[in-house]
This record gives structure tokens, C-alpha cells and sequence, in this order.
């Protein structure tokens, strides 16, 4: 016989039949439900009796469902709380996950994804494991990303779209499938898409799918990123990349919940979150006129900033251990040492690219050293990019300048390239070039 005590539900709500209707469907779920006709009573309640989770209406007779998750978000801050809003009232709706909601519904609720909210918002870890889990994939113990650990925390705990800003190379994506692993859709598909490596002609056949016959080459049906990531989290790496086109169908599959493959007659529901980052300024974008602020308020709910390298010096040294250990299991070689001087030169050294940056000097000098241990020069660290006391370029080590520039060219081009994982698109931009300048210098140096 099982005896395990029922999951508790507050619902908060001043019409009866509305809580009467919340009370059936979830008691029908084996869940034990409380029922506070205002803001007073749910304070009274949530004195007394400890909830798994609390179903709110925006509206109340002596206050609003936003002081509720403000009260909430003081004293229980594990507490998951959803927002029950009017229809149509998005501004409301986002206002409430901004303060730390869960999730929300519109009325007239629809059971089938109350249900589903609930039973999501139930999934949740319980309080105290995340910080430990995310403790040990995000290194370092610098202010910076202490700031960021306690902020991936709480925003695994809601449903709300977030917006990851972060310069190339800083661990966007790591954030992002952390924010999915720490959260209740952790056992359903994390789909990450980098959007400036999709041919603009394929976007609405990869986002959305395509019927077998909609288009020559289309053998098949084939369902989209939408799809596959169903129940899961929807990771838009380099957003600010999509074309115009592609951006207002994207806002309408986020608004409606639903899409339609490329030659389809019918809708599908997709039930996914959306996590979404660039290395761009995406309101400096929308000011260009070159990304919609309509999907732009829809994506950035909240903006999460994944702090640079050069503004975490300190974790430089134990990030360097952490790579070095995970090269000598790799390889099967003793683990590699490094010099003093060569830490030193790390700590000073701008590291554009990051920590992806990192790790590629660090793998190289892994291959170069000698005695297994990493000397300043292994490293091959450009000196303009070096802090310590910019110093101009020695003369006496430059036998040719072309050869010189065309070096220093070939340096900058190849770290563009890692930069954007080899997107040639996304790396001349990075560069101020035009795509044909690119291509003409990716030829000339050997690159191509």
C-alpha cells in the first residue's frame, strides 16, 4: 500500500467556479489542493501548511497575483508559482515571469495544459541540488560567476524564454543546457541551432519541417527543429543571425505554440522553451531595423549575461588545471605542468576568443611542450593581445613586412573562424568584411 504523502496545490482565486474547476482537475491528478479566495487567506495558508506549488489568479479582491509572487519569491523562493492571466493579457503574463513565475495560463483555462504545466512544475528538483550540480559543469569561483551560478539557479526553476548575451567563446551554450538539466524538462530533448550556419533558402524547412513532394529534394517527410525539440528546450544560438523573413514566422510559432511544415495543410502543437543568444548587441540590432523588437520582446523576457574571461581573471588558473587534466585523460599522457611564467602570461594575456580560446592554446601547447611541462612560449600567445604593458611590435624579429602582415592577417582570420565555429558568413562579419573580401583572403592565404 502506498502511503507517501500527497503533493500539496495552493490555488488562489476569488470566483468559485474557477477554483472549483482547478480543484476537480487536480484532484483527479491524486493531488491534494487548498483554496484561498484572496491575497490574505494564501498569505494565511502559506504561513501554515508547505506547497508544492501554487496556481494564482493575476486579479485578486485585496491586492494582485504579482504580490503573491513577490511574497512567495521572499519566503520560499523554491516554491513554483504559475500565473492564471486573462486572455490576450501578454504584457501581464511577462510581467509575472519577470518576478519569478513559474509559468502561466490564460483564461478560459485549458485543462490539457494545465495539466501539463502542472505536472512539469512538479518535476522540479527539490531545493539544494541545483547549485551543487551546476557548481561542478561552471568552474570557477570569481564574484562574476558566482553571480551567474546563483542566476542559472533560480532560472531553471521557470519556463520564462531568457535571452543569454555573452561574447564569443564565453560558454553561452553551457549556460543554456545547464538552464535545461537543472529544470523539469531535463529528461526531454535539449536542441541547440546555430542560426548563421542555416542557408536562408533551408530555414523554414529545418525550423518547421517539410511534406514529402513540397519541394525538389524533399523524398521524404521530415519534421523540424520545432518538432524534435517537443517537451524540451529550443537552444537559438546566434539569433541575431536570422533574417528578417524568417523572424516573423519564428514569432508566430512562439505566440500560437504551434507550426506548419513547408507543404503541410495542418497545424502541429509544439510545446518547447526558447533560449536564445548572440554575441551581438541584440538591442543595438533592433535599433538598426535589422531584428523585429516584436520577437525581440518576446525572446529577451530575461536577459542573462555570461561575464567574459577577461572579467574573471582569477578563474583563469583552475579552469587551466581542469583543461590540462581533461588533455592527459584524452590522450593517455601524463598530465602537463604549467610553468609559472607561462600562468603568468595567461593572466595577462585579453583572450578574445574566451574560454574556447583558452582550451585551443592550451591543447597546442599540450602538443609542443617539452618534459611535459608548458612554458610561456609554448603557448604562442599574440602580443597584442597581452596586457601587461603594450609594448610596440620589435622590429628586430620582422624580416619582411608583408610576410609580417600576412601573418598577423592569417591570425586574426583563423581566430574568427574558431570564433564562430567556422561560419565564413558569421566570421566576416566579425571582421567587417564583405563575404567576397573573405573569400578572396581565405583563398589567398590558403585557407579555403
Amino acid at each position: 500500500m502506498n502511503t507517501s504523502p500527497r503533493q500539496k496545490i495552493l490555488i488562489v482565486d476569488d470566483e468559485p467556479d474557477i477554483r472549483e474547476l482547478l480543484e476537480i482537475t487536480l484532484g483527479r491528478m491524486k493531488l491534494e489542493t487548498f483554496s484561498a479566495r484572496n491575497l490574505g487567506e494564501a498569505q494565511a495558508l502559506l504561513q501554515r501548511e508547505h506547497f508544492d506549488l501554487c496556481l494564482t489568479d493575476m486579479r485578486l479582491p485585496d491586492g494582485t497575483g504579482l504580490e503573491l509572487v513577490q511574497h512567495i519569491q521572499q519566503r520560499a523562493p523554491h516554491l513554483p508559482v504559475a500565473m492564471i492571466t486573462a486572455y490576450g493579457s501578454l504584457e501581464t503574463a511577462i510581467n509575472a515571469l519577470k518576478a519569478g513565475a513559474f509559468d502561466f495560463l490564460t483564461k478560459p483555462v485549458e485543462l490539457p495544459r494545465l495539466r501539463e504545466l502542472v505536472s512539469s512544475a512538479l518535476r522540479l528538483p527539490t531545493a539544494g541540488g541545483l547549485s551543487t550540480a551546476i557548481e561542478r559543469r561552471l568552474l570557477g569561483d570569481s564574484p562574476p560567476m558566482a553571480n551567474l551560478r546563483k542566476q542559472i539557479d533560480k532560472l531553471a526553476r521557470s519556463q520564462a524564454p531568457v535571452y543569454i548575451s555573452g561574447e564569443s567563446g564565453s560558454g553561452k551554450e553551457l549556460v543554456a543546457r545547464l538552464i535545461h538539466e537543472q529544470g523539469p524538462r531535463a529528461s526531454q530533448p535539449f536542441v541547440p541551432v546555430n542560426c548563421g550556419a542555416i542557408p536562408s533558402e533551408l530555414m523554414e524547412s529545418e525550423f518547421f519541417g517539410h511534406r514529402k513532394g513540397s519541394f525538389t529534394g524533399a523524398v521524404e517527410d521530415k519534421p523540424g527543429l520545432f518538432q524534435a525539440a517537443h517537451g524540451g528546450t529550443l537552444f537559438l544560438d546566434e539569433v541575431a543571425d536570422l533574417p528578417l523573413s524568417m523572424q516573423v514566422k519564428l514569432l508566430r510559432a512562439i505566440q500560437e505554440k504551434a507550426v506548419r511544415s513547408v507543404g503541410g495543410q495542418q497545424e502541429t502543437v509544439v510545446d518547447v522553451r526558447i533560449l536564445c543568444a548572440t554575441h551581438k548587441d541584440l538591442e543595438a540590432e533592433v535599433s538598426a531595423e535589422r531584428f523585429r523588437q516584436d520577437l525581440y520582446y518576446r525572446l529577451n523576457v530575461i536577459e542573462l549575461r555570461v561575464p567574459s574571461l577577461r572579467e574573471r581573471r582569477d578563474d583563469i588558473e583552475a579552469l587551466a588545471m581542469h583543461v590540462l587534466k581533461r588533455l592527459a585523460k584524452d590522450t593517455g599522457q601524463p598530465e602537463a605542468r604549467l610553468h609559472p611564467q607561462a600562468l603568468e602570461a595567461l593572466k595577462n594575456y585579453r583572450f578574445p576568443g574566451n574560454v574556447r580560446e583558452l582550451e585551443n592554446v592550451l591543447e597546442r601547447a599540450h602538443t609542443l611542450c617539452e618534459n611535459r611541462t608548458i612554458e610561456a612560449q609554448d603557448l604562442r600567445l599574440s602580443e597584442g593581445n597581452c596586457t601587461a604593458d603594450g609594448a610596440m611590435a620589435d622590429l628586430t624579429q620582422i624580416d619582411n613586412l608583408e610576410d609580417y602582415l600576412e601573418s598577423v592577417e592569417r591570425k586574426l582570420i583563423l581566430q574568427a573562424l574558431e570564433e564562430t565555429r567556422w561560419n565564413r558568413t558569421a566570421a566576416a562579419q566579425r571582421l567587417s568584411l564583405s563575404f567576397r573580401s573573405m573569400r578572396y583572403r581565405l583563398k589567398k592565404l590558403g585557407l579555403d
